[in-house]
């Protein structure tokens, strides 16, 4: 029998080491939740039009997720992936291709294949484990292994830049030597007819995440705007690093643009030009989602979260949460508690 596939969940852990990383910083600021879910099988010729569903998703969640990240591992073989009107990428044996808004895409072995939709081949096992999905006409195989990480957010300031498909290149991943074993690991696993263990999955689910983050942030030249070149920007980097690591600090922006050494003007005009949103609006949104997160997972008093995320009074906290997210804290927290 298949075991149900166990969730990821990226979360901060205060015990770690403060770095100077934004980038990782955002991502353990969110709170992801994901799962394997479906182990296909083709033979050319075929071509499938895939769209990973929040149903879907759900049957593997507590919930609808609001946000999903699709991914693909290709354990043999190769195909083209192809999304809206993009040309197709070449994705072989030992790669992995990331959908950040998980738009619908075509897989297939060549151009030209009539595609099937692949909502129509898939096997789901009756006990909550791995779908199934065969398809094709006999020839070469390629086989694949599909995820995905889902939030309850809807907007993330990192996702909304990132483009529709990112290949990863596994053998420019620092840690390359891991993601092969564990994919390698999980393959097997799932050829036993097994879920690789919970915690092999959620690290390479979180790391194959932020490697193609990465990839895709050393390929950004000097007229692309974004999150991500905010990041490596020498004065926004150290604004956006100084306000995840001290998100209850006082900040204002005249402080901000004191600590990177330029004027308030030319800061703001710089962080909301490459950010996409002012600096202090950016830091009232990832301290109540900081907020949100400690609501669930811990049992820090309405007030004591308040002051660690930078309100000098339960009441503004208040305030500023409800306007972001329709509820009060109190209230999030009891729609939230059996979670």
């Amino acid at each position: 029998m298949i075991a149900r596939p166990d969730h990821l969940t990226v979360r901060p852990n205060p015990t770690t080491a403060v770095s100077m990383d934004p980038l990782s910083d955002v991502l353990s600021a969110v709170r992801l939740t994901g799962s394997l879910f479906l182990s296909g099988r083709f033979t050319a010729p075929w071509c499938i039009v895939v769209k990973i569903t929040p149903d879907e998703c759900a049957r593997h969640l507590p919930g609808l997720p609001a946000q999903i990240i699709g991914y693909h591992v290709v354990v043999e073989g190769r195909m083209l992936v192809g999304v809206n009107s993009e040309p197709p990428v070449e994705v072989s044996a030992g790669e992995i291709v990331v959908f950040p808004q998980n738009d619908p895409h075509i897989l297939a072995d060549q151009r030209g294949v009539r595609p099937i939709s692949a909502s129509e081949l898939i096997q789901r096992s009756p006990d909550g484990g791995l779908s199934q999905m065969v398809h094709g006409g006999g020839g070469v195989a390629t086989r694949i292994v599909c995820g995905f990480l889902a939030s309850e957010d809807s907007y993330n300031p990192l996702f909304s830049t990132l483009p529709k498909a990112l290949k990863i290149d596994v053998r420019r991943a620092a840690s390359r030597e891991w993601i092969e074993a564990s994919v390698r690991f999980a393959a097997n696993e799932l050829a036993e007819g097994r879920i690789a263990s919970s915690s092999v999955i959620a690290r390479l689910s979180e790391s194959l995440l932020t490697e193609a983050v990465r990839q895709y942030a050393s390929t950004l030249s000097e007229e692309d705007v974004g999150w991500l070149k905010g990041v490596k920007d020498p004065h926004i980097g150290r604004a956006l690093a100084l306000i995840h690591h001290k998100l209850g600090a006082p900040w204002s922006a005249e402080a901000l643009a004191r600590e990177v050494a330029l004027s308030r003007s030319a800061f703001v005009e710089r962080f909301s030009s490459l950010v996409g949103m002012p600096p202090i609006r950016y830091l009232t949104f990832w301290r109540l989602q900081s907020a949100k997160l400690n609501l669930r997972e811990t049992r820090k008093t309405i007030a004591q979260l308040a002051y660690s995320v930078g309100y000098e009074s339960e009441e503004a906290f208040s305030r500023a949460f409800k306007r972001e997210f329709g509820v009060s804290p109190a209230r999030w927290r009891e729609m939230h508690a059996s979670e």
